[in-house]
């Protein structure tokens, strides 16, 4: 079945505030995790137009890349490398206003300039997280942070 997004133009609080109850609407009858999380990027995407959306899935002492939109990444991360790596280790969601600045920095494109990582839960256990970069400094806030967390939990 097709599915199309209705978000009109505002803010982007408007746009998170119009986003929410279709993408849970959309992920909230479909049973296959990854074919939710295929989803949950292209509609990050689509309403955003973020340079890369996408989902890193914990797999032992790895996360390893999952459905994504943008351009190709880097596969594997270890525990607490990284932006992606220490917001598991931290078990927080973490804003990079600037990715040069941030020890440690993975850089699968050097087009990303800030980026937001936010931790999937599940039962106290971090199962991956989402991992959202844009080609501008400071790019993300609070208010991207408090809507990117609600999704997450969609995906419990």
């Amino acid at each position: 079945m097709a599915e199309n997004l209705s978000i009109n133009a505002g803010s982007k609080e408007e746009k998170y505030r119009e986003l929410l109850p279709q993408l849970y609407a959309l992920i909230s009858t479909e049973t296959d995790f990854i074919a939710n999380l295929a989803n949950l990027s292209a509609a990050l995407k689509q309403t955003f137009n973020f340079f890369w959306v996408g989902f890193y899935l914990v797999k032992g002492d790895e996360l390893v890349l999952g459905p994504f939109q943008g351009p190709i990444a880097c596969t594997r991360i270890r525990f607490g490398r990284g932006v992606c790596g220490t917001a598991w280790k931290e078990a927080h969601t973490l804003i990079v206003p600037d990715v040069e600045q941030f020890p440690g920095h993975i850089a699968c494109s050097s087009d990303s300039k800030s980026e937001i990582v936010v931790p999937m839960m599940k039962e106290g256990n971090v199962i991956g997280v989402l991992d959202i970069d844009s080609d501008s400094l400071d790019s993300f806030d609070d208010i991207d942070a408090h809507y990117l967390e609600e999704i997450c939990t969609y995906l419990r």
